[in-house]
């Protein structure tokens, strides 16, 4: 995938993994067009311009069309929102599994819906997701998450092998854990505590560019976790065993009541 003279909408461009992004696109010589809820709060410079979208909104698909009306040059998406909350299911009100649903997934859809057919009757485009390795194995803690991202990957999957006979490109990319501001303190006492490694924001970023500078269809990161991935998929009750054995540690950290 060229990335040089290239016009990507970024959401999820204000933190974490999709803040880490905009620099690196810039000096690779695409323009990029940063969604937010607040575009006002964004930094002004060259090669990027800050725009309005709500992701969690109902009328979402409206705010596209308007968008693309504004910016017909948008050739590349990029999606990496996202919300989490670390807790047991049974303390999740429902407002905040709606919300991890809304964006986790529901955006993405929609964004796909409205771009794809754009892409395809232009000749080129590029639909990115970033997804997670909670997309491809179900922890403790992060039921709602989960499925959200479960769903995203099978979306992705699917959508990829919709549009495999169109010139339209989807990617979709699982990152591990990542310090990001998304993390409250006790994730990441849990991470150190189990051991886990987290990734920097711009590290995850580098891969995914590198993705799509390979015309990767799916990429998975980090070691040992992407074995995981293919061990909890072949045989999942190894996986059952090996997170049983870290659920009294999960559970500590899961009720201390801190909210994500």
């Amino acid at each position: 995938m060229r990335l040089h003279d290239r016009v990507f909408l970024l959401l999820g461009g204000t933190g974490g993994i999709g803040k880490a992004l905009v620099d690196p696109l810039v000096r690779a010589g695409a323009r990029v067009i940063v969604a937010s809820r607040q575009p006002d709060r964004l930094d002004h410079r060259e090669g990027v311009s800050a725009v309005h979208l709500d992701l969690a909104a109902p009328d979402l698909d409206q705010q596209l069309e308007r968008l693309s009306d504004a910016y017909p040059d948008i050739d590349g998406v990029i999606h990496c929102a996202g919300q989490n909350r670390f807790a047991a299911l049974e303390a999740m009100a429902v407002s905040e599994l709606d919300a991890q649903l809304t964006v986790n997934l529901r955006s993405a859809m929609l964004v796909a819906r409205h771009f794809a057919p754009r892409f395809e009757k232009d000749g080129y485009g590029a639909l990115v997701f970033v997804g997670s390795t909670f997309g491809s194995i179900g922890f403790p803690g992060y039921t709602a998450y989960c499925a959200s991202k479960f769903g995203l990957r099978g979306f992705t999957e699917a959508l990829r092998r919709e549009l495999a006979d169109t010139p339209v490109q989807v990617l979709y990319v699982a990152p591990r854990a990542t310090a990001t501001d998304m993390n409250p303190e006790q994730v990441n006492e849990l991470n150190r505590a189990l051991g886990n490694t987290m990734d920097a924001p711009e590290a995850v970023a580098a891969e995914i560019l590198k993705a799509m500078e390979n015309d990767d269809r799916r990429r998975f990161l980090g070691w040992p976790e992407k074995l995981f991935v293919v061990i909890n998929g072949i045989l999942p009750r190894i996986v059952d065993k090996a997170m049983l054995k870290q659920l009294p540690v999960i559970r500590r950290f899961m009720n201390s009541g801190v909210l994500s």
